[in-house]
């Protein structure tokens, strides 16, 4: 039986280092992002093996943590707005903004970007 594809669980020791998207609040280390990308915002981002756009797409400062496992079950993902990302370890809030380019990426593909500092309830 094949795995759902998911990020990786990132170890205690390395908490200090950890990550978080900007665009979908994923939390991995610096090393995940550049060989993987981030698993749900690669083809926007293109965050694998740039470590100035992992710099400039992913922060450090971010509040409390979420392990979502089943992310279609869960009313947590969907208050999040992590359901139809990959189970994984997701940011509450994450403090700062995509770049202006990545902006004008989703403008161009109709998709409404929603800072993931709160600021944007819907």
């Amino acid at each position: 039986m094949t795995e759902p594809l998911g990020a990786a669980i990132p170890p205690q020791a390395r908490s200090k280092s950890l990550r978080a998207c900007l665009l979908c609040s994923i939390i991995q280390t610096p090393g995940d992002f550049k060989r993987h990308g981030c698993p749900n915002c690669d083809e926007i981002l293109q965050m694998r093996s740039n470590q100035e756009r992992i710099q400039s797409c992913t922060t450090t400062q971010f509040d409390g943590v979420i392990a979502v496992i089943d992310p279609d079950a869960s009313w947590v993902a969907r208050w999040q707005r992590t359901a139809k990302y990959v189970r994984g370890m997701y940011a509450v809030r994450v403090t700062g903004r995509i770049p202006e380019d990545v902006e004008i990426e989703l403008e161009r593909r109709n998709i409404k970007y929603r800072p993931r500092d709160q600021t944007d309830q819907d």
